[in-house]
């Protein structure tokens, strides 16, 4: 889980609630298109992700991570909040909930300290891709090595 390209910014700043959200969807969509493509061209695949609603407003997808040559893999969630795009999305990954103190209730990742102040400082210019490259692939490279060589996270 390299980030070797920047992901393309968001130009249209709406959210859930506002009339160009179909709009704003269409441009994630390209985004996290191409970002997959990029990942995939560079051998550097490491995510699926599919909306969980008709509305758009819940996604769900798989992640994984290769240590030791062996891959682990975990089911993740988001929902988009109300006020998206100002508000960062929290990514949850309930398998791992309570296993690290970088990791909220329910299994949200940690992003107050790196993600969160970056969010805010681009918003309303970053999006799904960005929450994927930028908060969950740094946070799975430094918390599953950590996990898995204390013994919370087993291969099966």
């Amino acid at each position: 889980m390299q980030a070797h390209s920047t992901p393309t910014s968001i130009s249209i700043s709406a959210g859930p609630r506002d009339p160009q959200w179909i709009d704003r969807l269409k441009e994630e969509y390209t985004a996290l298109i191409n970002y997959i493509k990029n990942n995939k061209s560079e051998d550097n695949d490491w995510v699926k992700l599919e909306p969980a609603n008709k509305e758009c407003t819940n996604w769900k997808g798989k992640c994984w991570v290769v240590h030791n040559l062996i891959r682990y893999e975990f089911d993740f969630q988001f929902e988009i909040p109300p006020t998206y795009p100002l508000a960062p999305i929290e990514i949850e990954i309930p398998s791992l909930d309570g296993l690290t103190p970088k990791m909220y209730r329910g299994g949200k990742i940690c992003i107050d300290i790196h993600f969160a102040p970056l969010w805010q400082k681009n918003a309303p210019k970053f999006g799904i891709v960005h929450a994927l490259q930028l908060a969950l692939a740094p946070w799975l490279a430094a918390e599953i090595p950590v996990l898995i060589e204390e013994g919370k996270i087993k291969k099966d």
